[in-house]
């Protein structure tokens, strides 16, 4: 993986955003949409993004798309270099912060899912619970 690549990802708030609370693990879009606030689309194209430049991988369960970080072993050095700085620079940023408190307070299954002022039932596969380090 080119080192261009990587920073051309890193250069955009919500692509930083998405990759700090994929750091905690595996999500669905509508996590990402209830902790940045954002529409689906948004969240979708900046995860579109990542994903073609290698910097996320996507599974499909029924209608949903889950994302998650390449596996550690798989990682370049450049990557997981990366990775680990944003990991440590979001601990003193607000924002990233409160990104993960609120993905830390959401309920693993998911449920309802606020869009706009509806409710509608996401349905997607529990997240998987990470340890606090």
């Amino acid at each position: 993986m080119r080192l261009v690549q990587i920073y051309q990802c890193l250069c955009d708030e919500t692509r930083l955003r998405l990759l700090n609370l994929l750091l905690q693990g595996p999500l669905c879009v509508c996590h990402f949409q209830r902790v940045l606030g954002e529409p689906q689309v948004k969240i979708s194209k900046h995860l579109g993004y990542l994903r073609t430049r290698g910097l996320v991988r996507a599974t499909r369960r029924g209608n949903w798309m889950i994302y998650e970080l390449p596996p550690a072993s798989k990682r370049s050095p450049e990557l997981a270099a990366n990775l680990a700085c944003l990991q440590d620079c979001a601990a003193e940023q607000a924002v990233f912060r409160r990104d993960r408190a609120r993905l830390a307070k959401m309920d693993p299954t998911c449920g309802p899912i606020p869009v706009g002022e509806a409710v509608g039932d996401c349905g997607c596969a529990p997240r998987k619970a990470v340890s606090k380090k």
